[in-house]
């Protein structure tokens, strides 16, 4: 790990503290009512209480089969809609722009519409988780192929390589870690759809237990069950980035 690396690292973990200090303080001093924001003890001790129930597992199973389900129809779609695409330059140059213009639009606008299609079951958090992150994976994929040099390309030709030769040799390797970025994008657009999904319509998971805490006045058990996904979604990203990074270093 470089300089710079340990340096970002450092800023990152730097703020984790202060603000883990700023909450502390402000629940400890009165600062903040603990109705709206209860101590790290308290969320803490509600947490430890929380992971050694069934009804905890089954709700992070539910959401993850969700999610894992939502990101694979995302990803399938997304790289094959955006490799498409890349392969010319007027494709590119009229459906890139459409396809970012309707990734500036709000999905959840049409989120009564999956409801409506797909019920209130898990059905329409897969569609929604789906439909969100297909843009970001399609936009990066578009990007990595598209701008490929095409000197590389040539060359490959001139010494005789095959299409399945130049997508497998120069093509891939050389997209790849801007085809990365947009599957890392993509999961945790697609994870926080999911969890935004549940807390609006669902009858099951992460996010319905944590809007129906909110509903029932249980603030520990709510700042329980959100730390636990702020936890969760920094180690996944710490993982992410670290396998890119080994990408890009390669």
């Amino acid at each position: 790990m470089d300089r710079a690396s340990l340096s970002s690292r450092s800023v990152q973990w730097a703020f984790l503290a202060l603000a883990a200090a700023a909450w502390y303080v402000a629940t400890e001093t009165g600062s903040v009512s603990r109705l709206f924001l209860p101590p790290p003890r308290e969320v803490g001790t509600a947490l430890v209480a929380l992971v050694q129930t069934s009804a905890f597992w089954s709700a992070v199973l539910v959401t993850a089969t969700t999610v894992a389900k939502a990101y694979i129809l995302a990803l399938i779609a997304g790289i094959l809609a955006g490799y498409l695409v890349s392969r010319s330059k007027l494709a590119v140059a009229t459906i890139e722009p459409v396809i970012s213009g309707l990734f500036t639009i709000p999905i959840t606008l049409f989120f009564p519409m999956f409801i409506l299609f797909f019920g209130v079951g898990t059905g329409s958090k897969v569609a929604y988780g789906a439909t969100y992150a297909f843009f970001p994976i399609a936009l990066n994929t578009i990007a990595a192929f598209a701008k490929m040099e095409q000197r590389y390309l040539l060359a490959a030709q001139s010494m005789g390589g095959n299409r399945w030769q130049i997508f497998r040799y120069v093509l891939m390797p050389g997209a790849l870690p801007v085809l990365f970025t947009g599957l890392r994008i993509g999961f945790f657009i697609c994870l926080a759809s999911v969890l935004g999904g549940e807390t609006i319509s669902s009858v099951a998971g992460v996010g319905r237990n944590i809007a129906l805490t909110a509903e029932l006045m249980e603030p520990g058990r709510m700042f329980a069950w959100i730390s636990f996904v702020v936890c969760m979604s920094v180690v996944l990203n710490l993982l992410a980035f670290s396998f890119e990074n080994r990408i890009r270093s390669r």
